[in-house]
């Protein structure tokens, strides 16, 4: 299968390089974005690949289609930005990623809290500069804190254990979806 990759990175094509190596579809890379006067670079391929801030709106697909895409495989979770009722009307699938890491995800959070805390960005810049003072730079224990967590799916539920772990006091909200941290 031909696959065209829009909004393509260095990490992005050493990746799906190595995806692809078991699989043999021929990959053509492309940093631009995917938008209307961009839509012709696809012509010939049966697959693309786009990223969330790629153009995928009822011109697109219609441009898409009519040089030959039959599929669209996301690489984000999210689909807000593909037209689906044009990609229905083009006969164009649509495939996305089903779910992000909940550990990634939860220790992400847990790294910002942590690097917000502890002000982890002023002390690396203090220190580049040579200045090594503490003034301004303590944070606080995290242990025997209380954490509000809103969304305990699988992020959320991950989240919950690595907190736990530093010793913190949990109130989580069970339903929603994971968007509010609270320390206090």
């Amino acid at each position: 299968m031909k696959i065209a990759i829009f909004s393509t990175k260095p990490y992005d094509r050493e990746a799906l390089v190595a995806a692809n190596g078991r699989h043999g579809h021929e990959l053509s890379f492309f940093e631009t974005r995917l938008q209307p006067s961009t839509a012709e670079l696809a012509r010939g391929f049966d697959a693309i690949c786009p990223f969330v801030n790629d153009e995928l709106s009822a011109p697109v697909i219609r441009t898409l289609a009519d040089g030959g895409v039959r599929l669209l495989t996301l690489r984000s979770a999210g689909f807000n930005h593909v037209d689906l009722e044009a990609t229905r009307e083009a006969g164009v699938s649509v495939a996305r990623v089903p779910a992000y890491s909940p550990q990634a995800v939860a220790e992400h959070a847990a790294g910002l809290i942590l690097a917000l805390n502890r002000k982890f960005h002023r002390a690396y810049a203090r220190v580049r500069e040579g200045n090594f003072a503490l003034q301004g730079l303590l944070g606080f224990d995290l242990h025997g804190k209380t954490v509000g967590v809103v969304g305990t799916g699988r992020t959320g539920a991950v989240f919950v254990r690595i907190m736990s772990g530093f010793g913190c006091r949990i109130l989580a909200f069970l339903g929603g979806a994971l968007a509010l941290f609270l320390v206090r």
